[in-house]
């Protein structure tokens, strides 16, 4: 089955793209446990907007300051420049660990959203974490089916890292996994990137554990499964 335009009507009127992106993750956290060697686990994050610090707490009492000071200094109001209820885009996200190496992260697919190509800081910060964990050998997929933004975010990732442009640099909607490839006398960034059509199947991409093991990520299999369970037609 092809796949399907989660964002424009009719679908949308029949069910959310956050239903999608909400249980896709699972099935392909589930369908990879079925593949991986034993040492390795596959499980989820899925961050649904907010602070970025699970240990951040909001305090209904005023900070008292420890100075000891006769005149207690207080600041001026301040200026509201933003005022928002999205402090994070959320995150879709399926992890595979090293069990053996201390839970030691080897990849992550990571499901685009809307709101990661709405704006650029949104773009940068979705570029900096897939950056970040290339930079520290993790293999990351990136999946992008949201129709409705034009940003490739691969590609901005592409130019981060000083390569040059992706032959679908210019591709709204895309699928591809990212390694480096580390021998005596260079350092090789791989990819498989592929063009993602409405109408058309998803490819199966490398999931690369490391440089010589990789297992099947089946994106088709694991899309069709969700929309099954989900009774998207």
């Amino acid at each position: 089955m092809p796949l399907r335009n989660h964002f424009q009507p009719p679908l949308s009127r029949l069910a959310s793209w956050e239903e999608l992106h909400g249980a896709w993750p699972t099935v392909i956290a589930i369908k990879l446990n079925t593949l991986l060697p034993y040492r390795y686990r596959s499980g989820l994050r899925i961050h649904l907007g907010g602070p970025d610090d699970d240990g951040f707490v909001i305090h209904d009492t005023p900070i008292i300051s420890t100075l000891e000071s006769t005149d207690a200094w207080q600041p001026e109001s301040p200026t509201l420049l933003l005022e928002t209820e999205e402090l994070t885009p959320p995150e879709y996200e399926v992890r595979v660990y090293d069990q053996s190496s201390g839970k030691r992260l080897v990849a992550a697919v990571e499901i685009v959203s809307p709101s990661n190509k709405d704006r650029p800081d949104h773009r940068d910060a979705f570029v900096s974490k897939c950056h970040a964990m290339l930079q520290q050998n993790v293999c990351v997929i990136i999946v992008d089916p949201v129709t409705q933004r034009g940003a490739n975010l691969y590609a901005q990732l592409a130019e981060r890292l000083g390569a040059a442009p992706p032959a679908i640099a210019e591709t709204s909607i895309y699928a591809v996994s990212c390694r480096w490839l580390t021998s005596l006398e260079t350092r090789q960034l791989q990819t498989w990137e592929h063009e993602l059509q409405v109408g058309a199947p998803l490819p199966t991409l490398p999931l690369w554990l490391n440089e010589q093991q990789f297992v099947p990520l089946e994106l088709e299999l694991t899309y069709e499964e969700t929309c099954k369970g989900l009774r998207i037609a």
